[in-house]
């Protein structure tokens, strides 16, 4: 009869073998010409395709959404087509590597206040450019970098191809099916790392699907999949074969392992992460029409509901101005928004607990049914309100219900300083107005929140018009890694080479939202943040208000009637691009 430490000395070995076999991997990687690298990556986006259907279907499962359900498409965008789009834009850049063109050739520069250097990052191609029309980013790298230097560096570890970057380890997140792959993607081409992937236990079941999807990394030796508890991830991060460390989840966990619980560090080795944060939607005042109002509260509820509200920057705090004339219709549209959002299960671990502390912290807080509003006739200044659920249960189909509150009896301290990863949504009101808001808006979720990683701001192109430098100034000051304008920084996640992680210079003593960037397609080297700029309306309005922009409601807005069909043929599309195929995304895309 085996025994407990049996077992435990059996999984050890099995762990050992797979760090041996990944080391082979990445020398032979070292031996790999770019352009062999690259068919590998495209025969890796042929099995990801292959693998779409079941991967979406594996993710539902495990998030516990009917087959049925309207945010399917959550699932498909998040999930097989985020890798595929990465795949695309990765292989693209290793051609022109292998041609000896830098990834940046043909790409288009710009500048940002501080002489900054820009580098557009979407649309990365053509198709982008149409299916995405009316939405940009660019890359914004650090002060005194030029555009020679940009150049030159672009490539990362693919400009040394040779030199092999040994093994890491790669801690998976668990709310995101992406997540992990895109992880494992940028350790092996921007780092020449193999890796052994630990996933996160909420994705235990989607073990099959990946090595499926992931097969012909596995097959070359740079890959190997494991499932585990903490002690398999503790065992792992120290093992004397493991160069690296890379983590996608809380700060606390990232602690646990650098410090062991002491004060000094415990970890040997490099470690990367990107850990979330507070992120602020900060709403700038202006003259708004009903039906910007009502748009604009549909964003809202898509930034704070997506995925259930777990994600690393998801929406958590709106910044409004207390002088706002509007402020209270807004606030009642976003409550109605959030209402009529679809329901779905609490599945991720420790939500009802988050859900309880979060109503503890503010007693004042109600559940309102049906959309409707109560909330104080005039809140003070720095006063906080919360979106909380009316469901605590994890049973079999509970939904998540939706209300606002009046102001909070409590500190807005917990509000800034706790990522709930929760369905919560805080209200804090600023005094003033034009240029005097937005600057206190600025240095207040500077100051005030916590972490770094995604910060929003929604306001009428006119009134962003009016404000001229100010606004650009203001944008430069936010010490966020993505930054929002009239989008959510889920646009940045979404495009394959945008950089994307926290603000950088923290440290591991204090590492806040993380260090260092994933995703990053084109290999870009002394990047400082990423901003993405988006249409404040949908198309038509947007065409009739002079906006450029020709995409409706998108698709993954959790009120798209349309976004999983959308979804679905953006996949397909993804897989294997062809102009025949635009009609029928399109026509999809404009029933949202």
């Amino acid at each position: 009869m085996s025994t407990t430490a049996d077992r435990t000395d059996l999984h050890s070995s099995q762990l050992d073998l797979a760090i041996a076999e990944l080391a082979e991997g990445s020398e032979r990687w070292g031996a790999t010409p770019l352009g062999a690298r690259g068919d590998l990556l495209a025969r890796t986006r042929a099995s990801v395709s292959e693998e779409a259907e079941r991967w979406v279907a594996a993710a539902a499962r495990a998030k516990g959404l009917d087959p049925s359900s309207l945010l399917i498409g959550e699932e498909w965008l998040t999930g097989p087509y985020a890798v595929l789009t990465s795949l695309n834009a990765l292989g693209r850049t290793l051609r022109a590597l292998a041609s000896g063109r830098s990834p940046l050739a043909g790409q288009r520069f710009g500048r940002a206040p501080g002489g900054r250097v820009t580098v557009s990052v979407l649309p990365h191609n053509a198709w982008d450019g149409l299916l995405l029309h009316g939405f940009s980013a660019q890359a914004w790298l650090r002060p005194g970098v030029t555009m020679e230097r940009a150049r030159v560096s672009a490539g990362l570890g693919q400009l040394t191809p040779t030199v092999a970057g040994g093994v890491g380890l790669v801690l998976g997140a668990g709310n995101i099916s992406s997540i992990a792959p895109l992880d494992v993607l940028y350790e092996l081409v921007a780092h020449n790392r193999a890796s052994i992937l630990k996933l996160n236990p909420t994705f235990d079941k989607l073990l099959p699907i990946y090595r499926a999807a992931l097969a012909p990394l596995i097959e070359q030796g740079l890959l190997r999949i494991v499932t585990g508890g903490a002690d398999v991830g503790g065992y792992l991060a120290h093992h004397l074969g493991i160069r690296h460390v890379h983590i996608t989840g809380s700060a606390a966990t990232h602690d646990a392992i650098v410090f062991g619980g002491s004060t000094t560090l415990r970890l040997g080795k490099p470690i990367s992460s990107e850990l979330g944060g507070v992120s602020p939607i900060i709403v700038l005042p202006g003259r708004w029409s009903r039906r910007d109002l009502r748009y604009q509260a549909q964003h809202v509820a898509t930034m704070r509901l997506h995925n259930g509200g777990y994600n690393c920057i998801a929406g958590q705090v709106l910044v409004l101005s207390a002088a706002w004339p509007q402020k209270r219709a807004f606030l009642e549209a976003v409550a109605a928004a959030l209402a009529a959002a679809p329901t779905r299960p609490a599945w991720y671990p420790g939500s009802d607990d988050r859900m309880r502390a979060a109503s503890a912290a503010y007693p004042a807080a109600q559940s309102i049914p049906g959309g409707r509003l109560l909330v104080a006739a005039s809140a003070p200044p720095m006063t906080a309100a919360l979106v909380t659920s009316a469901a605590f249960g994890r049973s079999a189909g509970a939904g998540v219900g939706h209300g606002l509150t009046g102001a909070a009896s409590a500190s807005t301290e917990d509000m800034l300083t706790t990522e709930y990863f929760a369905p919560v949504l805080g209200v804090v009101e600023l005094p003033g107005f034009g240029q005097v808001f937005l600057d206190s808006a600025v240095e207040t979720v500077n100051r005030d929140f916590l972490g770094t990683l995604g910060a929003n701001i929604l306001g009428v192109p006119a009134t962003i018009r009016r404000l001229g430098p100010g606004f650009e100034q203001a944008v430069a000051r936010l010490r966020y890694g993505t930054i929002a304008i009239n989008a959510w920084t889920g646009v940045g996640f979404l495009s394959a080479a945008a950089p994307w992680g926290a603000f950088p210079g923290h440290t591991l003593d204090n590492v806040q939202s993380g260090i260092g960037v994933v995703h990053n397609a084109l290999l870009l080297d002394d990047v400082e943040r990423t901003v993405v700029r988006g249409p404040f309306r949908p198309f038509p309005r947007s065409v009739m208000h002079g906006e450029w922009a020709l995409l409706p409601k998108p698709p993954w807005f959790v009120s798209s009637r349309s976004g999983t069909l959308t979804a679905r043929l953006l996949t397909g599309f993804a897989a294997h691009p062809a102009a025949r195929k635009l009609p029928r995304i399109l026509a999809a895309a404009f029933r949202a």
